[in-house]
């Protein structure tokens, strides 16, 4: 029979807490006792499986993960990263998706009582003071991505930088009436990434002496009809764009489907960036804003399983880079 943990405990005379803390290398065990313990695993061969440390540490080994629009591209890609990194760990995934108001509240208001999870990863939104005092009272780690909160650790890209690179690039191909085509300005979720992209793309125009004309930013719901419909309205006006940014591939694909729907070759008489780089923008032969989604989530599930674990924070917020990828929607206008 394989000796267990409470076997070394006996031999060694200490309770099983003790030499749970010796395990994971925890500070707070007299040297001797340390050294006692030790003594006792390396006579008997002794190497614990992930998940008996775990429920010696009394861990439920599952962490939720809230997640607005689950079915979105970008969140797909960073919730495949996060369970990735969790299974590696020997660690389940709990999704809550939040579509709606009404949703959020109930996620934030019943999860941190009910749920019985270690930590919680929360995606794309950013709590308010309520929500972050229930997490609080909670005492459950807490991660964000893409969201923010000045006393909640976070991983993120810089959106700003993002919209500004997709900016000068089209600047760089002689674009002087440049569109944007993102989310509305009230998004019902708070979501500040379109927002972010937008400023950036302002940013760049004006440091350029571009003007970015009020008709020329349309925003909606986040999908490829919506944005299909509102970069219709800019093409179909007096001054039409020569080239759109787009807060997403997703929006993205809508664009492209106005300039066919009104036979307007791409890149010929209209040039269109994306912003995330998930498989859709290949497909399309898309040019890009790539962020590194599954990278962010594999990062997110390792700094949660940090915090489980009593490991102090090296840093509070973290931001991942960002760059264009250049493919076949780009072009210099036509003259």
């Amino acid at each position: 029979m394989p000796i267990t943990i409470v076997d070394i405990a006996r031999m060694a005379e200490v309770g099983r807490a003790t030499v749970s803390r010796v395990l994971n290398q925890r500070p707070n065990v007299d040297p001797e006792t340390r050294a006692r313990v030790l003594a006792v695993i390396a006579e008997n061969d002794f190497s614990p499986s992930r998940t008996a440390r775990h429920l010696a540490l009394g861990l439920n080994q599952t962490v939720a993960v809230i997640v607005p629009y689950l079915t979105r591209p970008a969140a797909v890609e960073k919730l495949r990263g996060v369970e990735f990194a969790l299974v590696r760990a020997g660690f389940d995934t709990v999704v809550f998706n939040v579509e709606t108001a009404d949703r959020r509240e109930h996620v934030f208001r019943d999860l941190p009582r009910r749920a019985r999870v270690d930590g919680i990863i929360v995606m794309s939104l950013s709590p308010n003071q309520d929500e972050y005092e229930r997490l609080v009272r909670a005492g459950l780690p807490t991660l964000l991505v893409d969201a923010t909160h000045a006393h909640l650790p976070r991983i993120m890209v810089d959106d700003v930088l993002g919209g500004r690179i997709a900016a000068r690039h089209l600047i760089d191909l002689g674009h002087m009436r440049i569109g944007f085509v993102g989310d509305s300005t009230r998004p019902p979720m708070g979501f500040s990434s379109s927002r972010l992209r937008l400023a950036g793309v302002r940013s760049e125009l004006r440091d350029a002496g571009i003007r970015l004309p009020r008709l020329l930013v349309g925003g909606g719901d986040h999908s490829r009809h919506q944005a299909a419909q509102t970069a219709r309205r800019m093409l179909e006006a007096a001054l039409p764009p020569t080239a759109i940014v787009c807060a997403s591939d997703t929006q993205a694909s809508g664009v492209l489907q106005a300039a066919r729907d009104l036979g307007l070759p791409v890149p010929g008489a209209l040039s269109v960036t994306g912003y995330d780089d998930v498989e859709l923008a290949e497909h399309l032969s898309l040019t890009t804003i790539h962020q590194p989604l599954f990278e962010m989530g594999v990062r997110a599930a390792e700094r949660v399983l940090d915090l489980i674990s009593g490991r102090p924070e090296r840093t509070q917020r973290e931001v991942y880079p960002v760059h264009l990828v250049r493919r076949s929607t780009t072009a210099p206008p036509e003259v």
